[in-house]
């Protein structure tokens, strides 16, 4: 599976979120703004020189830059090993999205809807499974359009975070919304499901971690993609964005399977050493 973002997407996302002109840039690099411009469009870099003078004008890491952009890399596939999650796809004006399915001894929880109702109604009637709660990582509308369907004939409890309840196009009556604070746990057959509060792609962003025979799980949302993250919004809350996915999520167990909204699955390991966002250039 390709990458959610590319170089273009990268480099935007870390200018954007430190309030960069393209001009400001081209200041900062000595490369002409028109071709920053290019490179923003999806035109490939010319050379790793052009790569590491972006990324240090960008506080971004080199090589990890240099690895998506110039080498290809991609994160291994998920262990075949997890079973206990069944991805939902969806997609909105094209443009794809993911929800998660967690279950275990006849119940689930759902984690973002994925822009896909009729997919995760499908599933739960399939399997014979009990919806416990909806989960979701943020409000915007790829990940929780859909759960005034889900709950007209499954109500259950929604986890939002409550500085997201507004960005909700249908808002779950109050008394059926619970705040997931930081440490909270919710329980899915035998097991245990932890919120891990990681505020910067919105401001109530959540991620939601697990164990599932010995192996660490965390579905992060638009918190982090393989290789990136997601855009700050607003983007004042770059910095406190970066902080979440240096300080929350990539402190996990280093075998932790990273479950995204969009993009391959990846992992805590991976991402320490091929994200350019997970540390300081």
């Amino acid at each position: 599976m390709p990458l959610e973002d590319d170089f273009c997407d990268i480099i935007k996302k870390a200018r954007t979120g430190q309030g960069l002109t393209v001009g400001d840039l081209a200041r900062m690099t000595g490369l002409p703004g028109h071709d920053i411009a290019a490179l923003e469009r999806g035109d490939p870099p010319r050379d790793r020189e052009e790569v590491q003078a972006l990324a240090k004008a960008l506080g971004l890491r080199p090589e990890p830059l240099e690895a998506i952009a110039l080498k290809g890399w991609r994160p291994a596939p998920a262990p075949a090993s997890i079973t206990c999650v069944e991805t939902i796809h969806g997609e909105i004006s094209g443009y794809a999205v993911k929800g998660y399915v967690l279950h275990d001894s006849g119940e689930a929880l759902l984690i973002d809807t994925g822009y896909n109702a009729g997919a995760v109604l499908d599933f739960l009637s399939r399997r014979g499974l009990r919806l416990v709660a909806i989960c979701l990582t943020h409000g915007h509308a790829d990940h929780a359009e859909g759960i005034d369907r889900i709950l007209s004939t499954r109500p259950v409890p929604v986890y939002v975070g409550p500085d997201d309840v507004a960005l909700l196009n249908w808002k779950p009556p109050s008394e059926q919304r619970s705040v997931p604070e930081d440490g909270r746990t919710i329980q899915v057959g035998c097991l245990t499901v932890r919120c891990l509060t990681t505020p910067g792609h919105t401001p109530g962003g959540i991620c939601y971690h697990v164990e599932q025979g010995g192996q660490p799980i965390c579905f992060v949302g638009d918190t982090l993609f393989a290789g990136s993250i997601g855009r700050a919004n607003p983007a004042k809350l770059y910095p406190i964005h970066l902080e979440s996915v240096r300080t929350r999520v990539l402190t996990l167990p280093h075998d932790t399977v990273l479950f995204p909204g969009h993009g391959p699955s990846t992992t805590v390991q991976e991402e320490l050493v091929y994200n350019p966002f997970a540390g300081t250039s």
